[in-house]
């Protein structure tokens, strides 16, 4: 595109000649209260009750230096942040053998339960609408006295 023009729309734009219906951003806990709003989040008991009846998924997103430096839970599934979408889209060509289908219920678990928030409501835009988070993450998991592997 030749020319010094700027395009509409582009962000460019002086302050309060916004776009009409254009979102005005957030600040990160309004957006986890607007993430949280969309499904209902579990508790460290739940999740241990739902995973060993074979009703969830348990999926880690935590880091490798808090796996080592924590211990994992046992039977969950570690799918770093960064390849979630990925390796649990049903439809896609990188996921993993427990990504069965869209009705999959999946606990996605991060170190204190934030970034687990915004991952759970990323897997509801690819239509798995029965994933969730755990409240307060591994740490709680952890408080709760449930089991944890080095």
């Amino acid at each position: 595109m030749s020319g010094g023009g700027q395009r509409a729309g582009t962000g460019a734009e002086p302050p309060g000649t916004e776009q009409p219906g254009a979102e005005q951003p957030v600040g990160i806990d309004e957006l986890l209260e607007r993430v949280r709003a969309g499904y209902t989040r579990v508790e460290a008991r739940e999740a241990y009750d739902a995973a060993g009846s074979g009703e969830a998924l348990l999926v880690d997103i935590r880091y490798a230096a808090l796996r080592e430096r924590d211990g994992l839970i046992p039977g969950a599934l570690v799918v770093e942040r960064n390849e979630l979408e990925w390796r649990l889209d049903p439809q896609g060509s990188h996921r993993v053998p427990e990504a069965t289908g869209h009705d999959l219920r999946i606990v996605v678990i991060c170190n204190e339960g934030y970034a687990s928030s915004l991952a759970a409501a990323s897997l509801h835009g690819l239509g798995l609408h029965r994933a969730t988070d755990l409240v307060g993450g591994f740490q709680a998991w952890k408080a709760a006295g449930l089991p944890v592997t080095p």
